[in-house]
């Protein structure tokens, strides 16, 4: 059970670290790991991505859904270290920030808010062909951009409304998906097997000529996009009360019962589809419909449907809450433009409502984008979710800098003993995600495609250090930075004391 900790100990907890806050803290344990897990998403994970991972490397790929979580769970257990001595809102732009200081800050917060907007972008338009199947209407690309911006404008009126609603809607989205995953994935496992439980280890020879790891490991990136949200639990500090204790483990939880979720929905379709040479081939485009329509039938698919766009609609939201958090967080310490507007919270709704304002336009542009540019959009999309892992690995190896300067944690969560030997395999593993995520492995498509991830991580970058450069949003405040490794034991006793 989690120990109670006042408002009066949060907010003198918060005021310790150096800021003051008007956010409402009415998101508890569950909302909190609602808003992790819907961000998270397993059913838009799986079904989004199901096509690539099995073309990639065909059954096998289940196998990563593992191995990506084993990973991860490592880079979880490191944030839940860190937030809970630094429960601040905006998650990893704070705590690169005292971690190591304000310029790695910037570059991390900075990464981080392009690959959140893409990442929205990427969801809206993942979720447009479902929301025109469900009205009946014939999904063109034209149709598909505007559900998609209509999509991101829905989710941005109902996150103005107040952390209240984002906390009940968050948990409407949980239970609908979970409850979704596990009877569509039952009724699949116990009603519409095709195939042998024996196909996960068989290759389909998708590598016919060579070893089969490579293929292996291209899959692998399906699995990596399902596993990113649980930093959103900590986007939102300020808003749960006894933040040190709650959220690391709502972390933990989004990524057991998430993945969980991920590995139940992957093993069911993978043993529903009928025609699997088919699926791995590419001559069926879409075997998660098919294998749906096979299973259930039109009125079965409807209903499914319905169930998959809650999901869509629960993770924007969540994506759009986590953005405007790290907005406000960049505003209040005057790191950005438009800082003054950025940091401002409602006094009716105690939401900063310019920051998710900023959260909806800037992903509703890319998507319109579209329009006029499809190729160049699905190149800045993709960017999404390897610009997450790599602000994740920014904050992993700031978490090193400043262990080897030092720093002691001194939160409610800590590993002790465990810190450098799952510190460093964090970082590991992440290096070999990004790597593995960066190859390109399509010599035939245009080389924006091919190095679509490379070329936008690029741009992000360098536009990143220009705008430093340029700006100096690092000499605009005098809020703490790279203090981690000067906290002393008294400091970290006297927190001790407050979250017994």
């Amino acid at each position: 059970m989690i120990p109670e900790q006042s408002p009066v100990s949060d907010a003198a907890q918060l005021e310790a670290l150096g800021y003051s806050s008007k956010f409402d803290r009415k998101m508890g344990l569950w909302s909190n790991f609602s808003l992790g897990f819907t961000y998270l998403s397993p059913v838009v994970g799986v079904y989004s991505v199901f096509a690539i991972g099995i073309t990639s490397g065909g059954p096998p790929m289940f196998w990563n859904y593992i191995l990506v979580g084993l990973g991860q769970l490592l880079v979880c257990l490191i944030f839940g270290e860190i937030v809970s001595q630094y429960p601040i809102s905006g998650g990893i732009y704070p705590w690169a920030r005292r971690l190591v200081g304000k310029r790695w800050a910037w570059m991390a917060g900075w990464v981080y808010l392009w690959a959140l907007c893409t990442t929205i972008a990427a969801v809206a338009v993942g979720g447009s062909p479902f929301v025109a199947q469900l009205l009946g209407i014939a999904s063109t690309h034209q149709r598909e951009i505007w559900i998609g911006v209509g999509m991101v404008c829905l989710t941005t009126l109902l996150n103005v409304s107040g952390t209240r609603l984002l906390a009940r809607v968050a948990m409407i989205g949980f239970i609908c998906e979970i409850v979704g995953a596990i009877v569509v994935g039952s009724y699949l496992l116990l009603f519409s097997r095709h195939q042998n439980i024996r196909v996960l280890f068989q290759t389909f020879q998708v590598a016919p000529h060579g070893s089969y790891l490579p293929a292996f490991l291209a899959s692998a990136v399906a699995a990596m996009f399902c596993y990113y949200g649980f930093e959103a639990c900590g986007d939102v500090a300020e808003e749960t009360p006894n933040p040190s204790v709650t959220i690391p483990k709502a972390m933990r939880m989004t990524i057991y019962i998430g993945g969980a979720a991920a590995l139940f929905v992957c093993l069911a379709l993978l043993l529903a589809v009928p025609n699997m040479a088919a699926a791995i081939s590419g001559a069926d485009s879409d075997p998660v419909v098919t294998a749906l329509q096979t299973a259930m039938g039109s009125a079965g698919v409807r209903m499914v449907i319905a169930v998959v766009l809650i999901s869509f609609f629960s993770c924007l939201l969540s994506l759009q809450a986590a953005t405007s958090r790290l907005l406000f967080s960049f505003g209040r310490d005057r790191m950005i433009l438009g800082s003054s507007y950025l940091s401002r919270l409602s006094q009716r709704t105690h939401m900063p409502v310019a920051a998710l304002l900023a959260a909806g336009f800037i992903p509703a542009a890319i998507v319109v984008f579209g329009l006029y540019l499809e190729n160049a959009v699905r190149t800045i999309i993709v960017f999404g979710s390897a610009g997450i892992y790599v602000a994740f690995q920014m904050v992993v190896l700031a978490a090193l800098i400043a262990r080897a300067r030092g720093w002691r944690p001194a939160g409610a969560f800590r590993l002790n003993g465990w810190a450098w030997p799952v510190n460093i395999a964090a970082f590991c593993y992440g290096i070999a995600a990004i790597v593995d995520m960066f190859w390109p492995r399509t010599p035939t498509e245009p080389w924006y495609l091919n190095y679509g991830m490379i070329f936008t991580s690029a741009i992000v970058i360098v536009s990143g250090i220009a705008y430093m450069v340029i700006a100096s949003p690092h000499l605009r405040d005098d809020a703490p930075a790279g203090d981690a490794h000067l906290l002393s034991s008294r400091a970290a006793a006297s927190i001790d004391t407050a979250t017994e």
